[in-house]
């Protein structure tokens, strides 16, 4: 009964729309709108305006206050505007009761996140995760989301849907769930005989925030080709190869970036890649330092590791695009010594607070990979020594 669609379609204009709640600060909301605004140019969608409002709590029927849906109302009338995105998880009746005033598409940054993933699946793996994360959002929205899902071509008809059909469908969703989750099941037992049977090599995983550049350094280590561009969420399955730095083989692998608000749907869908990360011997953090909010996604990436228990593994911080950093924090008139202090500075810093473990490159132009691979190397061999001290061939 329930027609998924994708929420966004190509090149459709959006508004974001946005609370600045008691515990957030007016900057932080701006930038959570800037990312909202990339994460809906990675769907297809261009955002012409932002609307934020002061609340302490969101409103427990529209999210915004009911002058904001007007204003919001006012401005979307006659402009071709087809969605309106809040950055926030709305409830399905929130969803229908706003889309009422509006008579617009309303959607949220969850449901976002899902279409983005949707579109980036490839594997049977992925579009199975990804469809999983879809029921389970959809299945406690159903009773306010019916004129939602009738505007995206899904329902039963142009008719408002009576209890039984209600009924109907959220039986056909939790055993469309259940199905999922089956055949989720057997996937991940195939995924974990298959790195059971990986040997006894080490394992190192890439891990970090959303476009941080993981790809663009899983393809300088590895020698392969792995899909790599400027947009989020790129890249959602797993990529391991085989990885020889001199005579010390190891496994390399690419996993899904983190993002801030992720679904937790998402989350427990894509078991089988946070298990990757789990399972690895040694963690490499990517951070954009280019980026003005990297410190925020360095939180994030930590709370993850530690929702997952892996933040207590070896890890090696790798501050990628060094060259933006220095593009976007120097100018040209600044003194040489200058720049080179700032430099020292920022290392100092980050040296101190991963306890040595930071390495500073830029994939892009490949400056300082040489000092990236020697600081796997010296982690890989060390964890060997540790965990097969017998294994002398991969020491040396």
């Amino acid at each position: 009964m329930i027609d998924k669609k994708n929420s966004i379609g190509k090149e459709e204009r959006a508004v974001l729309v946005a609370l600045i709640q008691k515990d957030q600060t007016e900057q932080q909301v701006i930038e959570y709108l800037d990312e909202l605004a990339f994460l809906a140019e990675t769907a297809g969608a261009i955002a012409v305006k932002r609307f934020t409002q002061k609340m302490e709590h969101p409103n427990s029927k529209t999210f915004v206050g009911k002058g904001k849906l007007e204003e919001i109302r006012d401005y979307i009338q006659g402009k071709d505007i087809r969605v309106v995105i809040f950055d926030d998880e709305l409830s399905g009746a929130q969803i229908n009761n706003i889309e009422k005033v509006l008579d617009a598409k309303t959607i949220d940054r969850s449901d976002l996140i899902l279409d983005i993933f949707a579109r980036r699946a490839k594997t049977a793996q992925a579009k199975a995760q990804v469809e999983l994360a879809q029921y389970q959002y959809i299945l406690p929205r159903l009773r306010g989301m019916w004129k939602h899902l009738e505007r995206l071509g899904g329902g039963i008809g142009t008719r408002g849907p009576g209890e039984s059909e209600i009924e109907t469908d959220r039986r056909i969703v939790r055993d469309k769930i259940s199905l999922l989750r089956r055949r989720l099941a057997e996937i991940d037992k195939q995924a974990y005989t298959q790195r059971k049977d990986r040997g006894e090599f080490i394992r190192v995983a890439l891990v970090g925030y959303t476009n941080v550049g993981k790809s663009t350094i899983m393809n300088l280590l590895s020698k392969r080709d792995v899909f790599a561009e400027n947009k989020l969420f790129a890249t959602l399955d797993t990529t391991t190869s085989k990885v020889v730095f001199e005579t010390t083989p190891f496994l390399l692998s690419d996993t899904v970036g983190f993002i801030r608000k992720l679904p937790h749907h998402l989350v427990e869908s894509f078991k089988s890649t946070l298990d990757e990360v789990r399972e690895a011997d040694i963690l490499l953090h990517v951070v954009d330092i280019s980026h003005p909010n990297h410190e925020e996604q360095i939180g994030v990436v930590n709370k993850t590791l530690q929702e997952i228990n892996a933040f207590e593994k070896p890890i090696l911080t790798v501050f990628n695009k060094m060259d933006l950093y220095e593009k976007n924090t120097f100018d040209e008139w600044l003194e040489p010594g200058t720049k080179e202090q700032i430099l020292e500075d920022l290392k100092e810093r980050w040296q101190r607070e991963t306890n040595g473990n930071a390495v500073f490159v830029s994939a892009i132009e490949r400056k300082n990979i040489d000092t990236l691979r020697s600081s796997i190397l010296e982690k890989v061999r060390l964890m060997y020594k540790l965990r097969y001290p017998y294994k002398t061939e991969f020491l040396y």
